[in-house]
């Protein structure tokens, strides 16, 4: 059922709702999303918490900085708690997005149908290689990364993809700052800089993987320890020493 409290307005939530919470809400949408699919108009809180992996406690604390309290004995009206989160979450417009950067990652990037549907689109794709620049991805031609300020301007771009090596990467994150670009998404493996009130969110790949890793290793009792100063065991190299990168992975991505 609908909370009897609205939720505010966007422009009064920047400040109202703590970054943790903010980080949890995607995860929140994606619960929500896949119960809608399956039929199910109302979720208790304990079971829309189990579905997003948090504890049930956080999560009403989290959807209370919404407005959604639930009704207690019914709990959350599932399709107005997608609407609550997607507008907090600024989804209810589409958000134009350039990708810069079409070498294997960005390719998949572009040909992702998850970004449409949450009202994000794909207005445009950079690239600095000849081979690739003219070629068509995901419908798009691939422009000229020399374009990028025009074809800015000329989508109202808010949001930047850097997909490049990461030798590239913080001049194509100057470029999109001095083109009014505010909210940057960055695949490169390198930390930017960028001046007060742009915000980067970075996915780094590799990191994920060493801390999978991390606890593959740790729960492979028994597994001997290489030792220091020797080449890798079973495949574990020591701590400190640095395995062979292969041409192609030193390549763009």
């Amino acid at each position: 059922m609908h909370s009897n409290v609205m939720p505010p307005e966007i422009s009064g939530q920047a400040g109202g709702i703590p970054e943790a919470t903010v980080a949890r809400l995607p995860v929140y949408l994606r619960a929500l999303y896949g119960l809608a699919e399956r039929g199910i108009s109302t979720v208790a809180s304990e079971e829309l918490a189990a579905a997003a992996g948090v504890n049930s406690a956080k999560l009403r604390k989290d959807l209370s900085h919404l407005g959604s309290y639930g009704i207690r004995g019914v709990g959350y009206d599932v399709d107005y708690l997608v609407y609550q989160v997607s507008r907090t979450l600024g989804l209810t417009q589409d958000w134009p997005v350039v990708i810069v950067g079409a070498g294997n990652l960005g390719r998949a990037l572009a040909n992702y149908g998850g970004f449409v549907s949450r009202g994000f689109t794909i207005s445009a794709m950079l690239d600095s290689d000849p081979a690739i620049v003219g070629s068509k991805i995901a419908e798009l031609t691939v422009r000229h990364v020399d374009e990028l300020e025009a074809l800015v301007a000329r989508h109202k771009v808010a949001i930047g993809v850097i997909a490049t090596p990461a030798g590239s990467a913080q001049a194509v994150c100057d470029r999109l700052v001095s083109a009014g670009v505010t909210s940057i998404l960055n695949f490169a493996p390198l930390v930017l800089s960028v001046p007060e009130g742009v915000d980067v969110r970075k996915v780094d790949l590799s990191i994920e993987l060493q801390i999978l890793a991390f606890h593959a290793q740790r729960r492979s009792a028994g597994r001997p320890e290489p030792e220091p100063g020797r080449g890798a065991v079973n495949g574990i190299r020591p701590a400190g020493s640095r395995p062979p990168v292969s041409p192609e992975l030193a390549a763009q991505a």
